[in-house]
């Protein structure tokens, strides 16, 4: 296992930044996640990591070895694209041997090495059926293994699951963690979906307009965004404004619309300034009026879900989206209600208001 560093790495196609300057460290052995919206640089930086880009400045390290300017063959990366890149006239165990063909391993060695990837992969039984033959699922499966087969020291996916439909993709998702464990191989995998970076990502990073704009775990990005771009990107969220009347310690009030919010971090507020604090929508809990620091709402509609039920609440001037876990209405719309949540809950961020 090998750690993967990036400096200073950039790449501009004339005055368009696809890739700005970016610094990280992807630890040795992690599955690592760039996340982001198309456009963003995600997979721009994939592929220079895979040697198929030229950067136009920066390094790229795996391990120890600086290869910016080694030939892709030689990075010893293993790669699952997108479309699969399947053979279809060859066999499913004939896609699997190709890099080791052109490595001229040997036939006994070969044949031994393709059985272990597709055992490691479940798609021993199906050895002699063609690309054509399988599911979108099992030809996911069949890629993995090809990446996996010639022992690279990185594996990089570029959004393996999104021609998938959304059931194999749930299913997909634990296979890929399972295969990635089991190998025990530095992983960079490139998504636009949440779900899949929150639900699979050792450590992930947001990316934006070419540059990094939160590096963290799945947890500490989604529970403590650092800025409206990132609060709003990783799920639902209500942004409240306000301003700040009270610092206590390190926890902060601010003055809303609706009421006083207490902030258990208060993140450098300065009295007097205005500040955005991020509430996700599950942070809130129906209670009773005399809880302290309870919001009086007002119900707009209600969206049922069964297990949850969303609500628009009018909340002073504000509108708040609340969700509800086991509701016992299928509708609360037109009910008049008090709402609360938590002061570790509220989490200032660090662009103001």
């Amino acid at each position: 296992m090998i750690p993967i560093r990036l400096g200073n790495l950039s790449k501009h196609y004339g005055e368009t930044k696809a890739v700005d300057a970016v610094d990280l460290t992807i630890p040795a052995g992690s599955l690592f996640f760039l996340l982001g919206s198309s456009g963003c640089g995600k997979t721009t930086i994939l592929r220079m990591i895979a040697g198929f880009i030229e950067p136009t400045a920066g390094t790229i390290h795996l391990g120890e070895r600086e290869v910016s300017s080694v030939r892709a063959e030689k990075r010893e990366c293993g790669m699952v694209f997108q479309s699969y890149a399947l053979w279809p006239h060859m066999t499913v165990a004939e896609n699997v041997a190709f890099g080791l063909e052109v490595r001229k391993v040997s036939a006994d060695d070969k044949r031994r090495r393709v059985g272990e990837a597709l055992e490691m992969v479940r798609m021993s039984a199906y050895a002699q059926r063609k690309p054509v033959e399988l599911s979108g699922g099992q030809q996911q499966r069949v890629a993995l293994a090809r990446a996996i087969v010639f022992r690279p020291k990185v594996l990089l996916l570029d959004e393996p699951l999104s021609n998938l439909d959304a059931k194999l993709r749930l299913q997909m998702r634990s296979e890929i963690k399972r295969i990635c464990n089991s190998v025990g191989l530095t992983t960079v995998y490139v998504t636009h979906d949440q779900d899949e970076a929150l639900s699979m990502a050792d450590q992930m990073v947001v990316m934006d307009q070419g540059r990094i704009v939160q590096q963290g775990t799945p947890r500490d990005l989604y529970e403590r965004p650092r800025t409206r771009f990132i609060a709003d990107f990783l799920g639902e969220t209500n942004l409240v404004e306000g301003v700040v009347t009270s610092v206590e310690g390190i926890g902060a009030v601010l003055q809303t619309s609706a009421g006083a919010l207490r902030c258990a971090d208060g993140r450098g507020a300065v009295l007097g300034s205005k500040r955005v604090v991020s509430i996700r929508n599950e942070a809130w809990s129906v209670c009773d009026k005399s809880t302290p620091g309870a919001f009086f709402a007002k119900c707009a509609g209600t969206v049922y879900l069964g297990a949850t039920a969303q609500h628009l609440l009018e909340v002073g001037s504000m509108q708040l989206k609340v969700l509800e876990h086991n509701p016992r209405l299928s509708t609360r719309e037109g009910q008049s209600l008090s709402i609360c949540c938590a002061s570790d809950q509220v989490i200032m961020l660090d662009d103001g208001a």
